[in-house]
């Protein structure tokens, strides 16, 4: 490979490393750090439960991706353009966050949250489509690694080292308003990175929509959907509590699930008439466009499949931990939010390596079957209990992101079930996410990745009231054997798919620059 090919191509991959960081960053700033700050300023547990709905445009983030789509921004091009104008509006609304104080100006600190989280999801989107776009077949893999050890290395700041920052006696003692500050200092700096040292994609292929008729498809399809999060969340649940309530032995767990089936059966039919009537092209022409390739609708229930059976298991993870065998809160800290985090971040890097190896194909097979046998290690351990594998004496330590006051003995059983579990889970993002880039067009990429990302959360959503069900009624043994029939469909589903697949890892053309 000659030398300007190879530095063109770990200076893509660099970027993808630094601008994962930037995606990762402001996640918890509108998540677990918003609600420390809130805590410590006294508000209300109902108060600061309440806002955590401003989550909730991380969930809807495919409404507005076809306009990131549709949309070129002067000067630095559609994707590059949409990256830095998120994060440079980011930066401003982190400082101006940062000037309110929660106790006396909650309408107002609670609105710039909310935006924070939106310009955060808009961030998400137009990166993932950079993503997608910029690296070639051959370059996914290790770029769904790097992208992965970015965003987590950044939760860890943001989610980690700002608490240690507000400790007086572990940190420097400072303010949350000086920790935001300081957050919006890099965004801006994350700003300038991509006008300054992100590379330019090398054709502009994007929808030939009409602006208007898109903005108004937006927002008729948007009216649609609260309009169906309203009618089920004040008209279906209560009926449906009133009239099965009492007949139900599970408490409102069923119902729970019941009501999401009911809310999707009819929100979903709902936008998508919407978005036909209103003719919000570059949403239909996105899925147009995704569904004309070969396997298309099998695709989609794939990635509702691929990681079930892991998303199963680990639902009810610290419950299981702490109470199903009795680990002390420290040790489930150290080993699962320590140990487990780390590793997880080395099974994304070595699924990146190894996928260069064996290929798209052959690494989703492999590493679904490492993530579904690897839900045995909680087998193992819900019928062996403590004790059966010796124990790890971890002394008290100060890290720059977390420390632990006293000692800590870790049981051996734990620690090897955390680190396989770990591991396999994380070589099997870095091959979804890989998989996922290959299945977007560039023309589409913002809105097709917003809809295949949102898609892969259904799984998650759905499996959550029904694992709580299920553990209650058959023991934590045979929780964890069920999470194996969870894994098996994907799998299945994804050898079925093996010629489809095996065509996305040829390269489909030059690589595509938007300026």
């Amino acid at each position: 490979m000659p030398l300007t090919s190879t530095l063109a191509r770990w200076h893509r991959l660099a970027v993808i490393l630094l601008l994962g960081f930037a995606s990762g960053l402001p996640l918890a700033l509108s998540g677990q750090t918003l609600q420390a700050w809130m805590t410590q300023s006294g508000l209300s547990l109902a108060t600061i439960g309440f806002l955590t709905l401003v989550g909730l445009p991380y969930t809807f983030k495919f409404l507005w991706a076809p306009l990131i789509d549709r949309f070129d921004l002067p000067l630095f091009g559609r994707r590059r353009g949409w990256i830095a104008l998120s994060q440079a509006l980011l930066a401003l609304a982190l400082w101006a966050l940062s000037q309110l104080d929660p106790a006396q100006q909650l309408g107002a600190f609670a609105a710039l949250a909310i935006l924070v989280a939106f310009l955060s999801a808009s961030q998400d989107v137009a990166f993932d489509a950079y993503r997608a776009d910029l690296l070639p077949p051959a370059e996914r893999a290790l770029g769904a690694s790097l992208n992965t050890l970015g965003y987590r290395l950044a939760m860890i700041v943001s989610g980690g080292l700002a608490f240690i920052w507000v400790d007086p006696a572990a940190g420097g003692g400072l303010s949350w308003p000086q920790v935001y500050c300081l957050f919006a200092a890099l965004m801006g700096g994350a700003a300038l990175l991509t006008l300054l040292a992100s590379p330019r994609l090398a054709q502009a292929l994007r929808p030939e929509t009409d602006a208007r008729r898109d903005l108004l498809g937006f927002g008729a399809v948007l009216a649609a959907v609260g309009f169906g999060v309203g009618v089920t969340q004040q008209g279906v649940a209560p009926l449906l509590n009133l009239w099965l309530a009492p007949a139900t032995a599970m408490g409102g767990k069923w119902l729970d699930l019941l009501v999401l089936l009911v809310g999707l059966s009819l929100v979903v039919p709902m936008a998508a008439w919407t978005a036909r009537r209103a003719r919000f092209d570059t949403l239909l022409g996105g899925l147009r466009d995704y569904l004309a390739q070969p396997g298309a609708a099998a695709m989609l229930v794939l990635i509702v499949l691929y990681k079930l059976g892991d998303a199963f298991s680990v639902s009810l993870l610290t419950p299981f931990l702490l109470t199903g065998v009795g680990f002390s809160t420290a040790e489930v800290g150290v080993a699962n939010k320590i140990f487990g985090l780390w590793l997880s971040i080395g099974g994304a890097l070595a699924g990146g390596v190894l996928m260069l190896r064996l290929g798209l194909f052959r690494a989703l097979l492999l590493f679904a079957l490492l993530q579904g046998l690897s839900n045995l290690g909680y087998w193992w351990l819900a019928g062996a209990g403590q004790g059966q594998l010796g124990a790890l004496q971890v002394p008290a330590f100060d890290w720059l992101i977390v420390k632990l006051a006293t000692p800590t003995t870790l049981d051996g059983g734990l620690l090897m079930v955390i680190a396989i579990d770990n591991l396999c889970g994380g070589m099997g993002t870095a091959a979804f996410i890989a998989f996922m880039m290959s299945l977007c067009q560039q023309r589409y990429s913002a809105t097709q990745f917003a809809l295949l990302s949102a898609l892969s959360a259904v799984g998650r959503v759905w499996v959550g009231p029904l694992a709580g069900v299920l553990a209650e009624s058959l023991g934590w043994p045979a929780f964890f054997l069920v999470s194996l029939l969870f894994a098996a469909p994907g799998i299945l589903l994804l050898w079925a798919l093996r010629p489809q697949i095996e065509r996305l890892e040829q390269p489909a053309g030059p690589l595509a620059a938007d300026d």
